[in-house]
């Protein structure tokens, strides 16, 4: 049980989720557990702290009926405490661990393809050419849609674009 009690207390709770980059659901079920472990060490040493042996004699002869204390004594000589199989909630605790790696490493997995997206943006944009040195045929192959709108619009009669004149005013004057 000591070593139990001492690997207990040697878990770095903060530096297991900075590691694992847990978020989320992951996290949350994380610290809930490390609050049960915490509630259950501190109940666990309240209870190690207080008295455990009982002094008969002073109980003697402080009551008159010394046949309770009898009863009492021999009912508390005779107690021995019961073992549980915690075999049920080890496993529960490695099944909550293998969830919570399964989910690190799924939340791994996006996050390194999200950074390796952003690393490929910004590479692009690094390697791009500034807006004023390309063509229209340029612009027109990136976004096809420009086209599509342009052609929409012409064939409407409208020579304006909408939000033109509010964004950039009229230069018409000039």
């Amino acid at each position: 049980m000591a070593v139990g009690r001492s690997a207990a207390l040697k878990i770095d709770w903060v530096r297991i989720t900075a590691s694992l980059s847990l978020k989320g659901n992951t996290a949350a079920a994380l610290q809930a557990f490390k609050k049960r472990n915490e509630d259950a060490r501190r109940k666990v040493q309240l209870l190690s702290d207080q008295p455990q042996d009982i002094d008969f004699a002073q109980y003697r002869s402080l009551l008159k009926n010394q046949a309770v204390i009898d009863e009492i004594e021999k009912n508390f000589k005779a107690f021995k405490p019961v073992t549980y199989d915690v075999g049920r909630q080890i496993k529960a605790i490695e099944a909550f661990e293998a969830q919570a790696v399964r989910n690190a490493e799924v939340t791994k997995g996006r996050v390194d393809e999200e950074v390796k997206d952003l690393e490929e943006t910004l590479r692009n944009i690094d390697e791009a050419r500034p807006f004023e040195d390309l063509t229209v045929d340029e612009v027109v192959a990136a976004r096809p849609d420009i086209e599509e709108r342009t052609k929409q619009l012409v064939s409407k009669g409208r020579w304006a674009v909408p939000g033109y004149k509010e964004k950039f005013g009229d230069l018409s004057m000039l």
